[in-house]
């Protein structure tokens, strides 16, 4: 059985349970599940009722696709993701981005936690990828291209849609919730970065770090969707703070900044509404 074919049997059966098609989907990071209470009407699927659909294993990841509507637009929420450092392959962890692009999904936005290279951010604060740096060792294109998808040589001069961003910080703006610019680098984890490599990244250009949401942007953009990614800063990254990094930490400042994002898509979604 092809990808695709994986894909299209997945998709089928997420139709025989959700009567619309979306226009935006949105994947969550860690911590920020809470958002889904915002959707009208939510449909909401398990993921271990949808085939070959990865199941979460990290903390802060429930692993439900939610479909409903925010204004005028059908929006669907994965609430948790799939990980590299969880041992799944490349395949696996964007899988659902595939299957959303297959459904006919035209924008993606993703969230995650990240630690804070730059110290201009402060702890809970949302700021917006505007590029990334792949040092994972892996990409989730390697394999035979699938033509149906998109081109063997996708093009990721603008991998974050320069309109989307301008919409999301005009949205920001207009609700009073401040937003950072930055540059996100993804690393395969699963044990948090050395000061040392901390000092590397920041010379490389990255002023974000995270173990997610690149491989799902690339995918996204093979299959040609819009990418926005906002990234919320949990905490400083290693050598930066005297203290120890940990997991609770980051769900603990996520779950916090969760009510900015509550108040930032539904605005930025009226924002893209009235230029639709």
């Amino acid at each position: 059985m092809t990808p695709r074919d994986k894909v299209v049997e997945a998709l089928g059966a997420i139709r025989k349970l959700v009567p619309v098609t979306p226009d935006l989907v949105m994947v969550l990071g860690s911590g920020v599940g809470d958002f889904v209470r915002v959707l009208d009407n939510p449909v909401s699927v398990p993921y271990e009722e949808i085939p070959w659909w990865p199941r979460s294993t990290a903390p802060g990841h429930a692993g439900v696709l939610h479909v409903g509507r925010l204004g005028t637009i059908n929006v669907a929420v994965l609430q948790g993701r799939v990980h590299y450092y969880e041992g799944y392959s490349m395949e696996e962890v964007v899988f659902p981005v595939r299957v959303m692009g297959e459904w006919g999904a035209k924008v993606f936005v993703a969230t995650n936690a990240s630690g804070g290279i730059d110290r201009s951010y402060s702890p809970g604060q949302w700021v917006l990828i505007e590029d990334h740096i792949n040092l994972m060792g892996a990409n989730p294109l390697v394999g035979p291209n699938e033509d149906f998808w998109g081109v063997r040589f996708p093009d990721m001069t603008e991998a974050y849609d320069r309109d989307l961003m301008r919409l999301m910080e005009r949205a920001a703006s207009r609700i009073g919730v401040a937003l950072g610019r930055g540059v996100y680098v993804a690393m395969s984890g699963p044990s948090f970065e050395t000061p040392a490599e901390i000092r590397m990244l920041s010379k490389l250009g990255g002023t974000l770090v995270g173990m997610s949401t690149v491989p799902e942007v690339i995918a996204a953009r093979h299959m040609g969707l819009r990418v926005l990614a906002l990234s919320c800063v949990a905490n400083y990254a290693a050598g930066i703070s005297p203290n120890p990094l940990t997991h609770e930490e980051v769900l603990r400042e996520v779950s916090r900044a969760t009510g900015d994002l509550c108040r930032l898509l539904p605005a930025f979604l009226e924002e893209m509404s009235n230029e639709i």
